[in-house]
């Protein structure tokens, strides 16, 4: 036996230390909750986890930005409503207001006091409607532009669109757009109206049958077919010439032509004479169509709709501009493929971005147009000139008629507003949402396999480990022991 070293005891005293690392190592594990603490206890794992977990922490505040986005629809959407609100209960006060029958000069003042009120309402609310410190409602959050060009206007743009540098983008006009136009062949004589000629005139579902009054004349004639229409809400009107006769007996062409422009309008027509309105007698004749404006904006071949010019899909930069060009004709100086110039938008984007996801690139986009009452309306063509909801009027009847077709203009778009950002809330927002929990939740479960601990193993596994150590401990005294025997038999 060799006292020198006592090999039983270094071997017991190694295996010991041994045991006691694996213990301190379960002992970190269960104190932790991980089974990788270190780049030592697993290289492989912790560069995969240490990914996960990033991209963990990226979704989960992709989760809350979305939620966030959620709440500033929803903080517009309410005031929104209120807009339309307000609108409808203007509608209402201009209904009144057109009962020309019934109202004195008391009555349409009392009509116009509150509506100005409203007018002041809605402006009050876009104006005044924020989430936190960004302003929703007042045009700042929506893309803004600038024209040159008598005859070019800017309406608005999506948040597709691109800001454009100090020169803007060009705007070429192929095509004017017209409106559905009717004028008789035949002459209105004072023997046709003495036949007791019948005309019949349908637009948008309604319909005037007009009988002409017989030993009134061409124009006393005339007046009480434009009244009929008016009457009858017809999107009509009735073109007359402007050099009148002095007696009002000269015979004269019936000229009808829609009030909006574009392929979507047309009317209806029929009347017992051939020409007078209708080709044949007593034959409905479908008048053509208007036209659709056509162009380019920056190049970019655009789709025309009435007046209006729109950076079609993919287009490029001008995705989304609208322009309208309020021009009768093709400007001066051209036509053919390449059109015409008609003048440039200048266009800056400042449309809300939220970032939904949690990698670069991932950003969805909302425009909040304008809801103020100047902006809201635009475009209706009326004989009272009002330019939008801002103008609008019911002093008398022929004026609240067309605060009418404006406010139903305005309804419109505050309706097409609230349809685009409950679509894009429902499809972008709340589909986004739903996607990145279940994400943020797959991602957790992968890491947590990678990261995590098992608890009940390494619970096991200490319990082995400390056992170890107590008959480690127990050897190394035996080893020890047998040295001091040797040395009793020397002794």
């Amino acid at each position: 036996m060799r006292i020198n070293v006592n090999t039983s005891a270094v071997n017991t005293h190694r295996i010991m230390t041994q045991n006691s690392q694996r213990q301190d190592k379960n002992l970190e594990r269960l104190a932790s909750g991980l089974k990788i603490n270190r780049g030592a206890d697993g290289p492989a794992q912790l560069q995969v986890s240490e990914r996960l977990r990033a991209q963990s922490a990226g979704l989960g505040q992709a989760i809350d930005n979305s939620e966030n986005a959620i709440s500033v629809l929803q903080t517009a959407e309410a005031a929104l409503d209120e807009v339309s609100r307000a609108l409808v209960n203007a509608r209402q006060l201009a209904v009144h207001a057109a009962n020309e029958g019934a109202n004195d000069e008391f009555m349409l003042e009392a009509d116009e006091f509150e509506f100005r009120n409203i007018v002041d309402q809605v402006n009050r609310i876009a104006a005044n409607t924020q989430y936190g410190k960004n302003y929703l409602l007042d045009g700042s959050r929506a893309g803004n532009g600038v024209t040159t060009g008598a005859s070019l206007e800017f309406v608005d743009a999506t948040e597709d669109a691109t800001s454009s540098g100090l020169g803007g983008y060009d705007v070429t006009i192929k095509t004017a757009s017209k409106r559905a136009e009717l004028s008789g062949s035949a002459q209105l004589t004072q023997a046709v109206i003495d036949s007791e000629e019948q005309f019949t005139i349908s637009e948008g579902g309604r319909t005037v049958n007009f009988r002409t009054i017989k030993g009134a004349n061409v124009e006393q004639n005339l007046n009480e077919l434009d009244l009929a229409i008016k009457a009858a809400g017809l999107d009509l009107e009735l073109v007359r010439p402007e050099a009148k006769g002095t007696d009002g007996n000269l015979p004269q062409n019936i000229v009808l032509r829609h009030k909006q422009y574009g392929s979507e309008h047309t009317f209806q027509v029929a009347s017992n004479t051939p020409g007078l309105l209708s080709a044949q007698a007593d034959v409905p004749t479908m008048v053509e169509n208007g036209i659709d404006v056509a162009g380019e904006i920056a190049g970019e071949e655009s789709t025309g709709r009435g007046q209006v010019l729109t950076g079609g899909p993919g287009a490029g930069v001008a995705e989304g501009i609208r322009v309208r060009y309020t021009g009768e004709a093709i400007p001066v100086g051209g036509g053919g493929p390449s059109g015409a110039f008609a003048g440039t938008v200048t266009f800056k984007q400042n449309s809300m971005n939220f970032q939904v996801g949690a990698n670069p690139d991932q950003q969805v986009g909302m425009s909040f147009k304008s809801m103020k009452s100047a902006q809201l309306g635009t475009g209706v063509l009326n004989e009272s000139g009002f330019k939008s909801f801002e103008e609008a009027s019911l002093m008398n009847a022929d004026k609240a008629q067309d605060a009418m077709r404006v406010i139903d203009r305005a309804i419109e778009e505050v309706a097409i507003q609230r349809g685009e950002m409950g679509a894009f809330q429902k499809n972008t927002l709340e589909s986004n949402l739903n996607w990145l929990r279940i994400a943020h939740e797959n991602v957790q479960s992968s890491e947590s396999v990678l990261r995590d601990a098992d608890m009940a193993k390494e619970m096991a596994e200490f319990t082995r480990n400390q056992i170890l150590m107590d008959a480690s401990t127990s050897m190394l005294a035996h080893a020890n022991q047998k040295t001091m025997s040797v040395l009793k038999l020397l002794g």
